[in-house]
């Protein structure tokens, strides 16, 4: 059986990258197609594939200002020949589900939500603030597009798993397609507890509007309190610019030292609604209480009160009081650890397992995944750039 895997964009390791290099272990050898690739922004398991990228990759700016290209991306993603293999597996946030496969191929999709961009964060995106810019102007028509593409892709997929009941119902609303989830694996060995807890508050994200990293800025600026930023994003520079003193701004880091920050915060932040969030899983496996907005999928991973402190409003006064709530509350990390060791690689291998066998092609019952010399993701098309 021969598998494709197809994904977004590979400009670095996020949560959605992470579920990729789990898929692609599954998979040893099996090709990537995705929009645009930045070399060793990802893993060295995903770098080990075959990665062919669409015409994108050679437009002006492609490696840093992808995003501007957003127009072209259903187009970009229809254009790849995977006509010689027999299952696809999509992990997708934006277009990556909108391949076209052969009728005689399976195509599961894996998603972390429909089209943010033009669904469930448009206001982010393009409201508000951004409401005057030249791009907000033509979005509308833009959006309107992009949604009539993205009801009518999603047609081509075969079967569905969510990675979160929230993205679940999200899914059932604009697509009216059913889901079943499977959330995403956190390495529970790798993040692990040490050391003792200092006076700072951590964020680790992309810089990117729908986060709300302004709203702990603004609260910062109220209650000063030290924050560590970890992420990078379009929204850095405007961030940095306005942030208080106490907050610093590091970038991304390597693993071994975002664990180590892990292990010494007072709490992770998490203010925006998130479709996962598998930073929250990762913090707590280290002992980490969580303060984070009670919405989207952190209600499937932090216990209220066991594991952190909800608050219910994305404004600067709820996160405050969330502040107090939580300092006056005393955390287990031994009991915070042990309600996350249920998110491990392990069990997401047996559930992506069950969801091929499921669903997939009907040449034969799945049967984990192949040996390295199959010859699987050998692609007679060569390298698409």
């Amino acid at each position: 059986m021969k598998i494709a895997l197809v994904h977004d964009w590979l400009t670095g390791m996020r949560g959605g990258e992470k579920v990729l290099e789990s898929i692609c272990q599954r998979f040893p050898g099996a090709p990537i197609y995705t929009l645009v690739h930045v070399p060793r922004a990802v893993s060295e398991v995903i770098e080990s594939h075959p990665i062919h990228t669409s015409f994108i990759q050679k437009l002006p700016w492609a490696k840093s200002h992808y995003q501007r290209y957003l127009p072209l991306f259903p187009t970009a993603i229809e254009r790849f020949d995977l006509r010689d293999y027999d299952l696809i597996i999509s992990t997708s946030h934006c277009v990556a589900k909108g391949v076209v496969v052969h009728p005689g191929s399976i195509h599961l999709c894996y998603c972390h939500t429909p089209m943010r961009y033009v669904w469930s964060a448009y206001e982010e995106y393009f409201g508000g603030e951004n409401g005057g810019s030249p791009v907000s102007a033509v979005m509308p028509f833009v959006a309107t597009y992009l949604r009539q593409w993205d009801v009518t892709a999603n047609q081509r997929v075969d079967g569905f798993a969510a990675n979160s009941n929230h993205v679940k119902r999200r899914i059932e609303r604009y697509y009216g397609r059913k889901a079943r989830v499977i959330h995403p694996p956190c390495d529970v060995d790798f993040f692990t507890p040490g050391g003792n807890r200092e006076d700072f508050y951590l964020i680790v994200t992309a810089l990117v509007p729908y986060k709300r990293i302004d709203l702990v800025l603004e609260a910062a600026r109220r209650v000063p309190r030290p924050i560590v930023v970890v992420g990078d994003g379009v929204e850095k520079e405007r961030l940095a610019a306005s942030a208080p003193p106490g907050v610093v701004f590091r970038g991304w880091l390597e693993p071994e030292e975002l664990r180590d920050l892990f292990r010494r915060c007072r709490a992770l932040l998490f203010p925006g609604e998130e479709d996962f969030g598998i930073v929250p899983v990762e913090a707590q496996a280290c002992g980490a209480p969580v303060i984070g907005l009670g919405r989207g999928g952190l209600l499937e991973t932090v216990r209220d009160g066991e594991s952190g402190v909800f608050f219910s409003d994305p404004t600067p006064e709820a996160l405050l009081d969330a502040f107090s709530r939580f300092e006056e509350t005393i955390f287990d990390s031994g009991r915070i650890r042990e309600g996350v060791l249920k998110f491990s690689p392990e069990r997401f291998d047996d559930e992506i397992d069950a969801w091929i066998e499921a669903e997939g092609p009907v040449r034969g019952p799945f049967a984990g995944p192949p040996v390295p010399d199959s010859g699987l993701g050998t692609s007679p098309l060569g390298t698409l750039e």
